[in-house]
């Protein structure tokens, strides 16, 4: 292993060790202040938390233009089902496997805590003068995931460079000069409630309906891969058991799934009450559904799972996300036929998946949506829908249909303040700089691509003009996932890389 390879990965178990979700970074930009100062570097930070670290430029490389070398703290915190962790307070475990680095059960976070690690050791390398380099600005951002707030916040004059290398992509070898822009949209449903009674003890029983077991992924970069959506199956899976048993036997406690915005929903859950006649008709039917299920999305989801079991029916049920506190509801009620009707029909109505492609870039999807969360609260079924698009006017078309599908339900949607696409410049002076590079480095030409993702590229070059940009990052799969991971050697590359493209900026 290359010994810098050994050093990021250190640096990047020691950032995995503080809690950096998305909008409680504080604790992780203190830390990367104190590293700064504590090195003697320039440091400072704004009243976001977004932090700037500046290296001055090492012998040889004064006149060369400043460098920014560009991430963000706050990853995606997913875990499995039966996972203990919490990411308000646990350090994520890093664990090896042969060429690869995941987390314990979770998302480990090398999106985009691999970009801080790398950073930093290339401005300590600088300091201790075991590599030359133009002065440097490392530019570590907050709440990416959840709406680049960090970037849209950044004030005129917090950095000064006008070259920026973004760190945010995720296959080596590939540069990335374009991406989508988004909106997510807020989405609540009225919840009328209807009490349950339970004087005939035999009659009724409360069931906990499941899908788990997706693959899930990133809403952008694996929408294409046609997985299944964990709320559209639940959804759809309560259609047909209504239909095999009769809407009087099984009626809706609550509903649940997702967890981010933007990432593809891996589980959901509906608590019910059924008819325990109905019982072995409900377990056949489920069983039915499980193959079906199975069989359609054996090649995208090989882990399906439909699951129905009965649990105590004086079970409180705990509603929370990382950002609301816990509820509690117990299963004396449940939803009245009309909610129950209006929530299914939303949730299978509204747009899921590639919605078109590129006409101009193949292969590129265009414009997509994700069904991303539902939870269940004391007076309204919240629903998360998040758009793309590289088209701003398919963007609008697109978030115009989830509008109108919400609308027929009867709910009331609030389109949040979206974020712009970034438009790829083939001819810029950066983009050159970085092939010549990549070939005479490694002896093959590096992979030009636009991806439909969100970056901060797209803010910050719409914000700051003349900004020559450019994302690339060692490989990792599965972001957003419990089953994201880092392959290691890819480390070694993306140094080698910045090493010597940093070189080609010396002047005499």
């Amino acid at each position: 292993m290359h010994p810098k390879t050994q050093q990021i990965l250190e640096v990047f178990e020691e950032i995995n060790k503080i809690p950096r979700r998305s909008k409680h970074e504080e604790q992780i930009s203190i830390w990367l202040q104190e590293w700064g100062r504590s090195r003697g570097f320039e440091v400072k930070a704004d009243s976001l938390n977004n932090v700037l670290i500046k290296a001055p430029a090492t012998a040889g490389y004064e006149n060369s233009p400043t460098l920014i070398l560009q991430g963000h703290m706050d990853m995606v915190c997913e875990k499995c089902k039966d996972s203990k962790h919490d990411f308000s307070r646990d350090p994520v475990r890093c664990v090896y496997e042969g060429n690869w680095l995941q987390g314990d059960g979770t998302s480990i976070g090398a999106d985009n805590g691999i970009a801080l690690a790398i950073g930093l050791v290339l401005a300590e390398a600088g300091k201790k003068r075991e590599i030359g380099h133009p002065p440097l600005e490392l530019l570590f951002t907050v709440d990416e995931e959840t709406g680049l707030t960090g970037a849209r916040g950044l004030e005129t004059g917090f950095f000064e460079g006008n070259v920026l290398l973004n760190l945010d992509s995720e296959d080596e070898g590939v540069f990335v000069i374009g991406c989508a822009g988004g909106q997510n949209s807020l989405i609540k449903l009225p919840v009328e409630w209807e009490q349950l009674d339970f004087e005939e003890e035999s009659l009724f029983g409360v069931f906990r309906l499941s899908v788990e077991g997706l693959e899930g992924g990133h809403s952008g970069v694996e929408i294409n891969k046609q997985r299944a959506n964990a709320i559209q199956l639940l959804s759809l899976a309560m259609v047909r058991l209504r239909g095999r048993l009769g809407a009087e036997n099984i009626r809706l406690v609550l509903l649940n799934g997702g967890n981010v915005h933007n990432a593809i929903p891996s589980t959901a859950e509906a608590f019910i009450v059924l008819n325990r006649e109905k019982f072995e008709n409900a377990e056949e039917a489920v069983s039915d559904l499980r193959k079906g299920f199975q069989a359609k999305y054996f090649n995208t989801d090989p882990g399906l799972i439909l699951n129905l079991e009965e649990i105590d029916r004086e079970i409180i049920f705990e509603m929370a996300d990382d950002e609301t506190p816990a509820e509690e509801m117990s299963c004396i009620r449940i939803f009245s036929a009309g909610t129950e009707k209006k929530l299914i029909g939303l949730l299978l109505g509204l747009p899921h998946g590639v919605y078109r492609m590129s006409d101009t870039i193949q292969g590129l999807v265009e414009t997509s949506n994700n069904l991303a969360t539902v939870r269940t609260s004391e007076n309204e079924i919240m629903i998360v829908s998040s758009q793309r698009s590289s088209n701003n006017p398919r963007l609008a078309e697109i978030s115009g249909k989830v509008e109108a599908v919400a609308k027929l339900a009867g709910a009331w949607i609030e389109h949040e303040l979206g974020y712009p696409a970034w438009e790829p410049d083939l001819k810029s002076e950066l983009l050159l700089k970085c092939r010549q590079v990549y070939y005479e480095t490694f002896g093959k030409k590096p992979e030009i691509k636009v991806i439909h993702a969100g970056l901060e590229c797209g803010i910050i070059g719409s914000v700051h003009e003349g900004m020559e940009m450019i994302s690339l990052g060692p490989t990792i799969k599965d972001p957003h996932c419990p089953s994201e991971r880092i392959f290691i050697p890819s480390i070694e590359k993306i140094w080698i890389f910045l090493e010597d493209l940093l070189k080609s900026y010396q002047r005499s």
